[in-house]
Order: C-alpha cells, then sequence, then structure tokens
C-alpha cells in the first residue's frame, strides 16, 4: 500500500465521489490478500472510513467480511470465534443502516455456519438452523443473490455429509448458485462481487460424487 494511499484512507471528504473511490481501492485489496496480516490492512482501511461516513454500511460490510475470511483461515477455535464476533458486531451494525439489505443477511449466515465448523458436534443443532433462517431472509428480500443461494448449499452439503445423508438438494441449491453468478448484475460498483468460485468448487464436488 503507498504513503499516498494510507494517507487518502485517514482523511476520507465527505463527497460520494471520493468515498467510492476510496472504497474500490479497498475492496480490490481485500479481494486480492492471501494472507491474514494482508486481509487485516484492508480491513484497518475500511475502519477508517466507517470512521469518517457513518451513514455508509457498506464499509461494516466490507470490515465483517474482512474477519470472516480471517476466520476462515483460523484453525485455533477461540481466535475464529474472536474473529466471528466482530463480523458479527459489524453486521449488526451495517443492519441497523440498512434492516432489508439481502447481503447482510447472507453475510450473517455465513458467521453461524463457521461458528459451526468450530465444533460440528455440539455447534450444530444451535447455529446451523441459525444459519439457514439468515440465508433463507436473504433470498427473501433477494431470490438472485448468488452468495445467500452458494451459502446456503454449503449448509446444506455439510449438513448432509454430517448426517450421512442425500446431498442432492445441496448440488441442486449448488448448480442453482453458479447460474445465478452468471446471471448477476452487481447493482453499483460497492457491491460484493465474492463467491462464485466457491459455488463452484462445490457444484463439481456434486458431479464428482
Amino acid at each position: 500500500m503507498s504513503i499516498l494511499f494510507t494517507f487518502a484512507s485517514f482523511i476520507l471528504p465527505a463527497n460520494d465521489g471520493k468515498y467510492i473511490e476510496v472504497m474500490k481501492k479497498n475492496i480490490k485489496l481485500i479481494y486480492e490478500a492471501r494472507e491474514t496480516a494482508q486481509i487485516q490492512e484492508a480491513v484497518n482501511g475500511f475502519i477508517r472510513i466507517a470512521g469518517v461516513e457513518k451513514e455508509k454500511w457498506e464499509p461494516l460490510y466490507y470490515i465483517a467480511y474482512g474477519n470472516i475470511m480471517m476466520a476462515n483461515m483460523e484453525k485455533d477455535g477461540a481466535k475464529k470465534d474472536a474473529y466471528l464476533d466482530v463480523a458479527l458486531e459489524h453486521v449488526l451494525k451495517a443492519k441497523a443502516l440498512r434492516p432489508n439489505e439481502s447481503e447482510l443477511f447472507a453475510l450473517e449466515g455465513f458467521i453461524f455456519m463457521l461458528r459451526v465448523t468450530v465444533d460440528p458436534q455440539s455447534r450444530g443443532p444451535v447455529h446451523a438452523p441459525t444459519a439457514m433462517k439468515a440465508f433463507g431472509k436473504a433470498l427473501e428480500l433477494n431470490p438472485s443473490n448468488p452468495r445467500a443461494l452458494a451459502l446456503m448449499a454449503q449448509m446444506e452439503f455439510g449438513t448432509a455429509r454430517f448426517f450421512n445423508s442425500s446431498t442432492d438438494a445441496a448440488c441442486s441449491t449448488a448448480e442453482k448458485a453458479v447460474q445465478t453468478f452468471k446471471d448477476a448484475k452487481p447493482e453499483n460498483e460497492l457491491s460484493p462481487v465474492w463467491g462464485s468460485k466457491m459455488a463452484e468448487a462445490l457444484a463439481g464436488q456434486c458431479e464428482q460424487k
């Protein structure tokens, strides 16, 4: 990250053009990050933006997303939970600004899905229904949300595997997610666009079974 970009992240003018410009730079950074330190660097940029743009929900979304990505990379259960706690805090703050945003419910479901992975035996009955409810709400608000479909497919697939039952429903959802990603058009320049590789990977697993 350049010194100029770091400075710009601290002093963000109250101008939507500048807001979009700095947000796009940080979104690019977080999508390209491959290590925890790189993700945290991007998250720190969003934290600075959120501190200035207090009525915008998008910085809060990407703070949560970054923490979810770090949680997904973390092996230690307690540390994973700590990242997810931060993610949920920011999703709830964003929902207070944008109560009917499908993307926020999809992200909230992702948080609870990852909570399950810490201890599937004990946490599955508690957090799996919460995750599915959030994905369902995301799809109620936007039936064409590909991330909600992809995440729901992951949850369905993991649950089916855990109980050694049919994965047909999960695979059907995964196929729908893949097609929805192909048809999806972002609402604006700051809209989330991640998730297609996850859907494609699960659909590929389904083809191999």
